[in-house]
Parts: structure tokens; C-alpha cells; sequence
């Protein structure tokens, strides 16, 4: 729960400190570069997340790394305080996090569909339209298969999940038939 709340709060203060949609998807695409690196230099994550050095040490090395890579300035003061305040293990799920709460700065409701097969952009087109229809106002939807699902669609908005699927109905007949 600690995690969430914080988790929040600096994909907030991230957001909050965007200017626009062109500056969201340059600092999205360093930081994600960011991620690539780290994924790529274990040993420099490790040294990022150890409890053993000390914050300055950490954050040297790290801002020594940061200065060979073109990054905007937001990011690399973004960066720095995770590191200072020893919240490096937050990075993955705020960039999950953050394009997420972009949109909701922005007044745009973020879906996340997932179905058995890739959808084509008709059926894409013809989702989003019926979402936004719904919401009565704009609509992200980001896409993913789940081969666990029977047939039909799941569709999380937050922490609410719509299962029209094959899978969720069988479930629904089923808690009905042991109800009964």
C-alpha cells in the first residue's frame, strides 16, 4: 500500500511538472530510454538500489552516467531525487504508471482491453468510439492478448474490470448454478 501511494505521488509530481503533450512524449521516451539502460547495466542498477553506498556516491555515479546520454533536464533531476530519496525500485511502474495519469491530467479516460487475438483497427476504432460514447468524454486504449481468455474482450479501467469474455460468463453461469 506504502509502495501505491508513493508510486502515486511522484508520477503526480512528474506530471504535474509537464508542460504539454510534445514534452510528455520526450520525457516519456528518455525515460524509457533510461529503463533501457538500466535493464542493460545490471550492475549499475544494483549499485542504484544498494543500501550499503552512500545517497552521494550513488547519485555521482549516476549523474556521471546521465551526462553521456542526451536527456532532457526534467529528467535527469526526476532521476536524481528517486536515487536521493532510495525510490529507484519505483522507476519500472512509474513509467508504467505514468502515461496513465497523463491522461487523466488531461481529462482522458485510459482502458486497458485485453482479448485471445490482436484486434484490427476497425474493431479498435469501433471500441473506442462505444468507450468515449459511454465515458461521455475521450478515451485512451492501450491493447494486449491474453491467451487465458476463452473468446471476447476484459476491459480495466483502474481498478474496475468489465469481463465480457467467454471465460468471465462461464463464470457468472457457474456462481449462479451454486447459488441455486
Amino acid at each position: 500500500m506504502k509502495n501505491q501511494v508513493l508510486l502515486r505521488r511522484y508520477t503526480q509530481g512528474l506530471v504535474h511538472a509537464i508542460k504539454d503533450q510534445a514534452e510528455f512524449e520526450s520525457l516519456n521516451r528518455d525515460l524509457h530510454a533510461v529503463l533501457e539502460l538500466l535493464d542493460s547495466q545490471p550492475k549499475l542498477n544494483e549499485i542504484l538500489q544498494s543500501p550499503f553506498l552512500p545517497v552521494l556516491k550513488k547519485m555521482d555515479v549516476f549523474r556521471s552516467v546521465l551526462e553521456k546520454v542526451d536527456l532532457a533536464p526534467k529528467v535527469i533531476r526526476f532521476l536524481l531525487l528517486l536515487v536521493e530519496n532510495g525510490r529507484m525500485e519505483l522507476f519500472s511502474e512509474i513509467l508504467t504508471y505514468l502515461p496513465i495519469q497523463w491522461n487523466e491530467e488531461q481529462g482522458i479516460v485510459t482502458f486497458e482491453v485485453s482479448s485471445v487475438i490482436c484486434i484490427n483497427s476497425a474493431q479498435k476504432k469501433l471500441l473506442a468510439d462505444k468507450l468515449a460514447e459511454l465515458e461521455k468524454r475521450q478515451v485512451s486504449l492501450t491493447y494486449k492478448t491474453d491467451p487465458s481468455l476463452i473468446g471476447g474482450l476484459s476491459i480495466r479501467k483502474g481498478n474496475i474490470v468489465y469481463d465480457i469474455s467467454i471465460d468471465g460468463s462461464l463464470n457468472k453461469l457457474k456462481e449462479k448454478i451454486i447459488k441455486s
